[in-house]
Protein backbone atom coordinates (compact mmCIF):
# COMPACT_ATOMS: atom_id res chain seq x y z
CA UNK A 1 0.00 0.00 0.00
CA UNK A 2 3.09 2.22 1.09
CA UNK A 3 4.66 1.56 -2.07
CA UNK A 4 1.45 2.21 -4.52
CA UNK A 5 1.03 5.50 -3.04
CA UNK A 6 4.52 6.21 -3.19
CA UNK A 7 4.59 5.70 -7.04
CA UNK A 8 1.01 7.08 -7.17
CA UNK A 9 3.15 9.95 -5.62
CA UNK A 10 6.00 10.54 -7.64
CA UNK A 11 3.92 9.83 -11.38
CA UNK A 12 2.06 12.91 -10.40
CA UNK A 13 5.09 14.72 -9.62
CA UNK A 14 6.56 14.06 -12.77
CA UNK A 15 2.64 15.07 -14.52
CA UNK A 16 3.27 18.11 -12.73
CA UNK A 17 6.82 18.65 -14.03
CA UNK A 18 5.83 18.03 -17.48
CA UNK A 19 2.94 20.35 -17.39
CA UNK A 20 5.29 23.30 -15.85
CA UNK A 21 7.57 22.55 -18.76
CA UNK A 22 4.89 22.82 -21.29
CA UNK A 23 3.34 26.43 -19.75
CA UNK A 24 7.51 27.67 -19.69
CA UNK A 25 7.53 26.50 -23.57
CA UNK A 26 4.40 28.47 -24.48
CA UNK A 27 6.40 31.90 -22.73
CA UNK A 28 9.11 33.54 -25.19
CA UNK A 29 12.20 33.28 -23.18
CA UNK A 30 13.45 36.59 -23.27
CA UNK A 31 10.44 37.33 -20.86
CA UNK A 32 12.29 35.84 -17.99
CA UNK A 33 15.35 38.79 -18.19
CA UNK A 34 12.54 41.29 -17.37
CA UNK A 35 10.68 39.74 -15.18
CA UNK A 36 11.79 41.12 -11.86
CA UNK A 37 11.80 44.86 -13.50
CA UNK A 38 8.49 44.20 -14.27
CA UNK A 39 7.53 42.99 -10.95
CA UNK A 40 8.81 45.71 -9.45
CA UNK A 41 6.98 48.54 -11.56
CA UNK A 42 4.11 46.46 -11.11
CA UNK A 43 4.36 46.61 -7.16
CA UNK A 44 5.59 49.80 -6.85
CA UNK A 45 3.12 51.49 -9.07
CA UNK A 46 -0.30 49.28 -7.95
CA UNK A 47 0.58 47.93 -4.76
CA UNK A 48 1.40 44.57 -3.71
CA UNK A 49 -1.38 43.07 -4.97
CA UNK A 50 -0.69 44.35 -8.72
CA UNK A 51 -1.78 41.66 -11.35
CA UNK A 52 1.59 40.89 -12.40
CA UNK A 53 0.77 37.82 -14.60
CA UNK A 54 -1.63 39.78 -16.30
CA UNK A 55 0.86 42.52 -17.15
CA UNK A 56 3.06 39.92 -18.15
CA UNK A 57 0.38 38.10 -20.51
CA UNK A 58 -0.12 42.46 -22.16
CA UNK A 59 3.64 42.54 -22.61
CA UNK A 60 3.18 39.27 -24.58
CA UNK A 61 0.37 40.33 -26.73
CA UNK A 62 1.74 43.38 -27.46
CA UNK A 63 5.54 42.45 -28.24
CA UNK A 64 5.93 39.01 -27.03
CA UNK A 65 8.81 41.06 -25.40
CA UNK A 66 10.85 41.89 -27.69
CA UNK A 67 12.49 45.40 -26.59
CA UNK A 68 13.14 46.72 -30.59
CA UNK A 69 9.16 45.60 -31.75
CA UNK A 70 8.36 48.31 -33.97
CA UNK A 71 4.29 48.07 -36.04
CA UNK A 72 3.14 48.97 -38.71
CA UNK A 73 1.04 51.49 -37.63
CA UNK A 74 4.76 53.04 -35.88
CA UNK A 75 4.01 51.63 -32.14
CA UNK A 76 7.51 51.31 -30.30
CA UNK A 77 9.14 48.88 -28.14
CA UNK A 78 8.25 46.22 -25.56
CA UNK A 79 5.16 47.90 -24.88
CA UNK A 80 4.14 49.29 -27.89
CA UNK A 81 3.50 52.81 -27.49
CA UNK A 82 2.55 55.65 -29.87
CA UNK A 83 5.19 58.41 -29.75
CA UNK A 84 2.54 60.66 -28.75
CA UNK A 85 1.25 58.51 -26.48
CA UNK A 86 4.86 58.19 -24.65
CA UNK A 87 4.88 62.06 -25.18
CA UNK A 88 1.94 62.51 -23.31
CA UNK A 89 2.35 59.93 -20.44
CA UNK A 90 5.80 61.05 -19.70
CA UNK A 91 4.67 64.57 -18.90
CA UNK A 92 1.64 63.53 -17.26
CA UNK A 93 3.78 61.23 -14.52
CA UNK A 94 6.83 63.30 -14.15
CA UNK A 95 8.26 60.54 -12.50
CA UNK A 96 8.89 58.31 -15.55
CA UNK A 97 11.54 60.51 -17.15
CA UNK A 98 11.50 61.67 -20.71
CA UNK A 99 9.29 59.83 -22.97
CA UNK A 100 11.71 56.75 -24.24
CA UNK A 101 9.49 53.64 -25.50
CA UNK A 102 12.06 52.03 -26.88
CA UNK A 103 14.11 51.28 -23.95
CA UNK A 104 12.46 48.27 -22.01
CA UNK A 105 12.59 49.18 -18.87
CA UNK A 106 10.90 52.40 -19.32
CA UNK A 107 8.75 50.60 -21.46
CA UNK A 108 7.71 48.40 -18.97
CA UNK A 109 6.82 51.18 -15.90
CA UNK A 110 5.26 53.28 -18.49
CA UNK A 111 2.92 50.48 -19.15
CA UNK A 112 2.06 50.01 -16.21
CA UNK A 113 1.58 53.61 -15.11
CA UNK A 114 -0.35 53.96 -17.76
CA UNK A 115 -2.91 50.76 -17.22
CA UNK A 116 -3.30 52.17 -13.37
CA UNK A 117 -4.16 55.57 -15.38
CA UNK A 118 -6.91 53.61 -17.31
CA UNK A 119 -8.21 51.24 -14.50
CA UNK A 120 -8.83 54.43 -12.61
CA UNK A 121 -10.75 55.73 -15.36
CA UNK A 122 -13.23 53.24 -16.02
CA UNK A 123 -16.13 51.42 -13.18
CA UNK A 124 -17.30 47.83 -13.76
CA UNK A 125 -18.49 44.60 -11.35
CA UNK A 126 -15.60 43.16 -10.36
CA UNK A 127 -11.75 43.22 -10.96
CA UNK A 128 -11.40 40.89 -13.59
CA UNK A 129 -13.88 43.36 -15.89
CA UNK A 130 -12.31 46.61 -14.89
CA UNK A 131 -9.36 45.57 -16.00
CA UNK A 132 -11.01 44.20 -19.14
CA UNK A 133 -12.05 47.41 -20.00
CA UNK A 134 -8.41 49.22 -19.23
CA UNK A 135 -7.41 46.57 -21.51
CA UNK A 136 -9.50 47.68 -24.37
CA UNK A 137 -9.02 51.51 -23.58
CA UNK A 138 -5.27 50.75 -23.81
CA UNK A 139 -5.71 49.27 -27.10
CA UNK A 140 -7.99 51.20 -28.48
CA UNK A 141 -8.57 54.61 -26.35
CA UNK A 142 -10.59 55.76 -23.04
CA UNK A 143 -12.91 57.74 -25.17
CA UNK A 144 -14.51 54.65 -26.83
CA UNK A 145 -15.44 53.05 -23.48
CA UNK A 146 -17.80 55.55 -22.36
CA UNK A 147 -19.67 55.30 -25.49
CA UNK A 148 -20.31 51.55 -25.62
CA UNK A 149 -21.18 51.58 -22.22
CA UNK A 150 -23.88 54.14 -23.36
CA UNK A 151 -25.00 51.87 -26.40
CA UNK A 152 -24.81 48.95 -24.34
CA UNK A 153 -27.45 50.50 -21.80
CA UNK A 154 -29.46 51.55 -24.21
CA UNK A 155 -29.86 47.72 -25.99
CA UNK A 156 -30.89 46.29 -21.89
CA UNK A 157 -26.68 44.87 -21.69
CA UNK A 158 -25.30 46.06 -18.45
CA UNK A 159 -22.86 49.18 -18.90
CA UNK A 160 -20.94 47.36 -15.85
CA UNK A 161 -19.71 44.82 -17.21
CA UNK A 162 -17.54 43.83 -20.26
CA UNK A 163 -17.24 40.44 -21.13
CA UNK A 164 -20.93 39.70 -22.90
CA UNK A 165 -22.36 43.19 -22.28
CA UNK A 166 -20.16 45.64 -23.09
CA UNK A 167 -17.80 43.83 -25.39
CA UNK A 168 -20.52 42.81 -27.76
CA UNK A 169 -21.56 46.38 -29.27
CA UNK A 170 -20.21 49.19 -31.43
CA UNK A 171 -20.48 52.68 -30.51
CA UNK A 172 -18.27 54.21 -33.87
CA UNK A 173 -15.48 52.02 -34.77
CA UNK A 174 -14.11 50.25 -37.89
CA UNK A 175 -15.54 46.87 -37.98
CA UNK A 176 -12.15 45.52 -37.98
CA UNK A 177 -10.45 48.03 -35.12
CA UNK A 178 -13.63 46.99 -33.04
CA UNK A 179 -12.81 43.35 -33.51
CA UNK A 180 -8.80 43.83 -32.90
CA UNK A 181 -10.30 45.29 -29.94
CA UNK A 182 -12.52 42.96 -28.33
CA UNK A 183 -9.49 40.43 -28.50
CA UNK A 184 -7.11 42.11 -27.01
CA UNK A 185 -8.60 42.17 -23.62
CA UNK A 186 -10.08 38.42 -24.22
CA UNK A 187 -6.34 37.04 -25.30
CA UNK A 188 -4.96 38.63 -22.68
CA UNK A 189 -7.05 37.84 -19.88
CA UNK A 190 -8.55 34.52 -20.85
CA UNK A 191 -5.35 32.62 -23.01
CA UNK A 192 -2.37 34.27 -22.03
CA UNK A 193 -2.74 35.20 -18.31
CA UNK A 194 -3.16 31.64 -17.40
CA UNK A 195 0.14 30.60 -18.76
CA UNK A 196 1.84 33.40 -16.50
CA UNK A 197 0.15 32.27 -13.13
CA UNK A 198 0.92 28.91 -14.05
CA UNK A 199 4.52 29.29 -14.62
CA UNK A 200 4.50 30.85 -11.46
CA UNK A 201 4.62 34.76 -11.91
CA UNK A 202 2.04 35.64 -9.37
CA UNK A 203 -1.42 37.11 -9.35
CA UNK A 204 -3.88 37.69 -12.21
CA UNK A 205 -6.36 39.91 -12.93
CA UNK A 206 -9.36 37.49 -13.09
CA UNK A 207 -7.82 34.39 -10.69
Amino acid sequence: MALSRFFAGFLLGMLLCALALQVAAQIPTEAERWRNTLTRNARMELGLEAPVAMLAAQVHQESGWRPDARSYVGALGMSQFMPATATWLAGAYEHLGPADPLNPVWALRGMVVYDGHLFDRVRAANVCERWAKALSAYNGGLGYIAKDERLAKSKGLDPLRWFGHVETVNAVRRPSAWQENRGYPRRILRELEPRYIAAGWGMGACR
